[in-house]
């Protein structure tokens, strides 16, 4: 079953939108470069005009770009804040997370494919189930490691592989890093973190409904390089406030 274009329109521009998030993450556009023209973005990402413009959008609204007509789309100074808006941490605890997640990486994203390609229409429904508790804690301030916990195990379970559910297991909580970290107090993990997550899970889901196992496996890998970066820029950031 194919996807439908408004589906597969959301996928690209949630993935365009993350590309260009994770490089003014590791520096690779720093404050005050100027992006590719819109042809030329359109060009290297393989998108249309119209993914190019929606995931500028996105950017602008977050406050990571600024976009002066006639002249260009700019990288702001203020950039991300840190994962859960932490300001001190163990930089070895977060070099652990970032193994943790190079780890993830190698086992979830060939389980995403798989799920995209392996999944019954019951499984689908509780890898959705897990994503609509997630948006229900979000909503009400609720912690939120557990139902991401179940997300990633109930795509792990679509691969109809049982070896994936063990190997996640095996990795126990820290699946989750927020949970190593005491982050998963409402007060401390930022709205926009959590939204910019879920919008990453619903990409996910959406691929491996849509039985598209190369998309389910780049939202995956998006996914979880997204969080390496994330999760660097902290480091970076931790330790450059502890050397001031």
């Amino acid at each position: 079953m194919q996807g439908t274009p408004a589906r597969k329109g959301r996928n690209l521009v949630a993935t365009v939108s993350h590309r260009l998030r994770a490089a003014i993450a590791d520096g690779t556009l720093k404050p005050g470069d100027k992006l590719a023209s819109e042809s030329g973005l359109t060009e290297e990402h393989q998108v249309s005009r119209t993914v190019i413009r929606e995931a500028i959008a996105s950017l602008r609204a977050d406050g990571l770009v600024e976009v002066r007509h006639g002249v260009g789309v700019f990288v702001l100074a203020t950039q991300p804040k840190p994962q859960g808006g932490l300001q001190s941490v163990d930089p070895n605890r977060v070099s652990s997370i970032i193994e943790m997640l190079e780890v993830r990486a190698a086992i979830e994203i060939e389980a995403a494919g798989l799920a995209a390609g392996r999944c019954s229409p019951a499984q689908q429904e509780l890898v959705f189930e897990a994503l609509h508790v997630m948006n229900n804690q979000i909503a009400s301030g609720t912690a939120t490691v557990e139902s991401d916990r179940a997300f990633h195990l109930a795509i792990a379970d679509s691969t109809n592989n049982p070896r994936f559910r063990e190997l996640l297991q095996a990795i126990g909580e820290q699946m989750i890093p927020r949970s190593l970290l005491g982050n998963d107090r409402p007060e401390a993990t930022p709205a926009d973190y959590l939204s910019q997550i879920q919008q990453e899970h619903e990409t996910i889901a959406r691929a491996i409904a849509d039985r598209d196992e190369t998309a389910a496996r780049d939202a995956m890998r998006n996914h979880l390089k997204g969080s390496q970066q994330r999760y660097r820029a902290l480091m970076r950031s931790t330790r450059s406030n502890t050397t001031a």
